[in-house]
């Protein structure tokens, strides 16, 4: 009698995913979580995780799935977090780069952080050619990434501000994101990691690049317990609102839904240079930009709306213009841009 191999204990969350239109299913969040221990402990196949993420991408991720994901994730890096770790207010996921308009969210980041407000700050860089990566505009700027946790607690108590690799965070998660070359598609990995809020900050900002994954964003924070957040079709898929469109944000105010649609404000958009030398410009107004400033105050009022300082959106551009004519008084003081 021929021998019959033994099924693979992963082999049964690719069969539930993936055989066929009729037959297949999502995963609970229960079987998600276990999938995902199984893949962070490295105790699967290569072929089965490219396997598992290609159906994955091709059948679309559910928001329980994503959940699942995450929880399995957080858990993970509870591990290597110090117990006493200062918990951010405001938790920003920087994966996308920008191709088409300067990363103008990063000077909300730093303009947030010089008002008070601790930002914690993670993403991954290199994984699509041809983007400019948060890590990258950083160290052009002269701002320390932070190397380990120690050094990212460091900056949030010093400077109110911090950002910390994915490769760093979870290396797991990061040699996923690496896949993509390989793979040609992106997988959910790009999607959880929007979600992972390492330090439980009771904010959350969250931009998706294509508007249907704004749900499944939104829903997936309300099973994992995000006390406040939002989610919105960012610029090129960074967290960063777009003011030549009417953006509509998805949000969570003290773990209730609603959402909420910020008007256009500019007419038509200009093509700019993706380049850090814009933000140095705009930030000392030695090259106005109307275009840049509104991103700057529109993404900011997103934010301070979020974090409960504000009690609508007009109310927290004007905190926003505020925080921004104020920065001339501290300028250079917190960041030596």
């Amino acid at each position: 009698m021929s021998h019959i191999p033994t099924e693979h204990p992963f082999a049964q969350y690719i069969r539930i995913i993936g055989k066929g239109k009729t037959s297949r299913r999502s995963l609970t969040m229960t079987e998600a979580m276990d999938a995902m221990h199984h893949i962070l402990k490295g105790d699967i196949e290569p072929i089965q995780l490219g396997a598992f993420l290609m159906v994955l991408r091709v059948k679309e991720e559910s928001a329980e799935e994503i959940a699942g994901f995450v929880m399995a994730c957080k858990a993970s890096i509870a591990s290597h977090v110090p117990h006493k770790m200062v918990q951010p207010d405001l938790d920003w996921p920087s994966y996308a780069g920008k191709k088409r308009q300067p990363p103008w969210y990063i000077l909300t980041a730093l303009l947030l952080a010089q008002s008070g407000h601790r930002v914690f700050m993670h993403g991954s860089k290199g994984h699509t050619a041809n983007r400019l990566y948060t890590e990258t505009v950083l160290n052009e700027l002269g701002i320390h990434i932070a190397s380990n946790w120690s050094d990212c607690q460091r900056q949030l108590d010093t400077q109110n501000f911090s950002y910390l690799a994915l490769e760093t965070i979870c290396p797991a998660l990061q040699h996923i994101i690496d896949l993509k070359p390989l793979l040609g598609l992106r997988s959910p990995v790009h999607t959880l990691v929007r979600l992972l809020n390492p330090l439980g900050a009771d904010t959350s900002l969250q931009s998706v690049f294509h508007p249907s994954y704004s749900r499944t964003h939104h829903q997936a924070a309300l099973l994992l317990h995000q006390k406040n957040a939002a989610v919105f079709k960012g610029e090129g898929g960074e967290v960063e609102c777009r003011p030549f469109a009417n953006v509509e944000v998805n949000c969570i105010d003290q773990h209730q839904a609603g959402s909420y649609t910020i008007q256009r404000i500019v007419t038509q958009p200009e093509e700019l240079p993706v380049e850090t030398a814009s933000l140095i410009a705009l930030w000392h107004d030695s090259k106005p930009n109307k275009q840049g400033l509104e991103t700057v105050l529109t993404t900011a009022a997103i934010a301070l709306l979020t974090m409960g300082l504000a009690e609508d959106v007009e109310s927290g551009y004007r905190v926003a213009k505020q925080l921004w004519k104020d920065r001339a008084a501290t300028i250079n003081q917190t960041f030596n841009i």
